[in-house]
């Protein structure tokens, strides 16, 4: 008797990450061609421009980005002169970070070529197709307890 396989083109972890995995380096085109930004650093960018002002644990957290991926994106944004760094004054071990003035320029700038790039995506799909994807999306961060809103 042979032992049973998995075939690993059709098992649903293996396809989600191949097409997460596709997804993200397509739209990486687009950051990294406009502003030389690494994924930790277009997440950690992306992150302090939808919420403002964030820690870096939280931003790891939201972002599900190791610490020390989001500690070097935090210098490297630091760096560029993209985001400040502010002691708690309750407790010094953590930082609230945001973006500068000039961050938050090129996060505005950013905002609507990401939205084309989503709106050029989604629009390969048929309405039927683009909405069975977004609702079983849904149905499945549902499932996982996931927030929608945080994915």
């Amino acid at each position: 008797m042979q032992p049973e396989i998995l075939p690993l083109e059709q098992f649903l972890p293996y396809r989600l990450n191949r097409l997460a995995e596709a997804v993200s380096r397509e739209f990486a085109k687009t950051y990294r061609d406009r502003h030389g930004l690494t994924r930790p650093e277009w997440r950690t960018f992306a992150t302090l421009g939808q919420y403002g002002s964030m820690t870096a644990t939280a931003i790891g957290t939201h972002s599900a980005m190791h610490k020390t991926k989001v500690s070097r994106a935090v210098a490297a944004l630091e760096e560029r002169k993209w985001l400040t760094r502010t002691p708690d004054p309750a407790d010094r071990r953590i930082e609230h970070l945001a973006l500068t003035k000039a961050g938050l320029t090129a996060y505005r700038e950013m905002v609507p070529l990401a939205k084309a790039f989503e709106r050029e995506l989604l629009g390969k799909l048929g309405a039927k197709e683009r909405d069975a994807l977004l609702g079983g999306l849904h149905a499945l961060q549902s499932v996982l307890s996931l927030d929608p809103s945080e994915t």
